[in-house]
């Protein structure tokens, strides 16, 4: 998964293409604004409702939404539901703001590939966790991912493919009880997925092949954590890492 000169498949970022699409743009402006409303109200301020801070913002309701994704995953907003409730500014904990450092990163496309290795640096710890505390419902769950990893591989669709891949990992994550360690990776992947924009071959080995073998990789990883057989889950996740790609 490290980023390397022979990636057989590398991801596009959007700094290499000028920036990011305008609707991407768009929601992250609107998560800038609400992120800059915050820092003006002591924590656990009521923000407003979803429409009044949509309609504050003038964007749609999918682009709000996207935003609302964006400042959640960086722990900045919390969502109360009933009466009275709405959008309130969230505790700053010194976690979260590990997290806001991570997602504050450059766009450069050598900060993509210093997440990418950090995440990988991670990927055995995560799955230490998962070997210990995943259930039942946890592997039914990643099962469900490595289905859609399928048919995006059936799809030729390589895109669809390492989306699948990553949600596949934040799964993972999820599982961890470490809260330090989940936000961190996913804060990672945020980063990561927010500036990719394409997936292209760059070795001799064929894209359809090689999406296979990642996700024969994937498939077997699920089923070494469902057998709890730690020594071939360590395995695969480090072949899973040191193998020239980026998924």
């Amino acid at each position: 998964m490290a980023a390397t000169p022979n990636d057989a498949v590398r991801a596009i970022t959007r700094s290499e293409v000028g920036g990011r699409p305008a609707a991407a743009g768009r929601a992250e402006r609107a998560a800038d604004h609400v992120a800059s409303l915050i820092e003006t109200v002591p924590p656990g301020s009521r923000l407003g409702t979803k429409e009044e801070l949509r309609t504050l913002c003038e964007v749609s309701v999918g682009t709000f939404n996207e935003a609302l994704r964006l400042l959640q995953s960086r722990g900045l907003v919390t969502v109360k539901p009933g009466p009275g409730g709405g959008l309130f500014s969230a505790e700053q904990t010194p976690m979260v703001r590990l997290g806001n450092s991570v997602l504050a990163l450059d766009t450069q496309q050598d900060d993509v590939a210093d997440a990418v290795r950090i995440r990988d640096a991670l990927d055995p710890l995560l799955i230490e966790d998962a070997l210990w505390h995943a259930s039942p419902a946890d592997i039914a769950g990643l099962r469900q991912h490595v289905t859609v990893m399928e048919q995006a591989m059936g799809d030729a669709d390589p895109v669809a493919f390492v989306h699948a891949n990553w949600r596949l990992h934040a799964a993972i994550a999820a599982i961890s009880p470490n809260t330090l360690l989940g936000s961190l990776y996913t804060g990672l992947l945020d980063l990561i997925e927010s500036h990719t924009l394409s997936v292209l071959p760059t070795s001799d080995q064929p894209l359809g092949e090689y999406i296979a073998q990642r996700c024969e990789l994937h498939r077997s990883l699920v089923d070494a954590l469902d057998r709890r057989d730690r020594d071939e889950a360590l395995r695969l996740i480090r072949e899973h890492g040191t193998s020239p790609a980026t998924t």
